[in-house]
């Protein structure tokens, strides 16, 4: 892909040109790509490793989910067959840290993390932020407890 993957665009050597419009349409796009896989395919793919070094990016900034290394098939109305957990701190749902089971529920969360790393421009765990936003989910939380959710937004959208 000619822009390389979305890591570089929220944390690398062309951070902050990405403006919302863009963003979103990245978000949607691997949401497109994850129906795809869950629902529209032959079979159920769980990719198991969804984030932001696993977008792809072209010239026209849409946004393409890769590095399928990780991922799972199994048949429609099936559990998938896995017994260890894969995939990367911050990003790994609960119930797949506890049973290992990865499926699209699993997924999904890893989406919602992947969602509030796109929107934040932060990493979902950032061992170098203060103590209290060191888990993105947890510092979001504390925004809209306080009545600020605008700032958990990337500094790089304002206005």
């Amino acid at each position: 892909m000619p822009n390389g993957n979305l890591d570089r665009f929220l944390y690398g050597q062309t951070k902050g040109t990405l403006n919302w419009m863009q963003r979103f349409k990245i978000i949607k796009d691997v949401a497109s790509s994850l129906f795809y896989l869950h629902q529209q395919w032959v079979h159920v793919i769980s990719h198991r490793d969804i984030k932001a070094s696993n977008v792809l990016v072209d010239n026209e900034f849409n946004g393409r989910l890769g590095d399928f290394g990780l991922a799972k098939l199994c048949d429609h109305g099936t559990d998938p067959l896995t017994s260890h957990v894969a995939g990367t701190l911050g990003y790994i749902a609960p119930e797949l840290a506890r049973n290992g089971k990865a499926s699209t529920s699993t997924d999904l969360f890893a989406f919602g993390a992947f969602m509030l790393e796109v929107v934040c421009g932060r990493r979902p765990v950032d061992p170098r932020a203060f103590p209290e936003e060191v888990i993105l989910v947890d510092w979001v939380f504390k925004c809209l407890e306080r009545g600020n959710i605008l700032e958990a937004i990337d500094r790089e959208l304002v206005g």
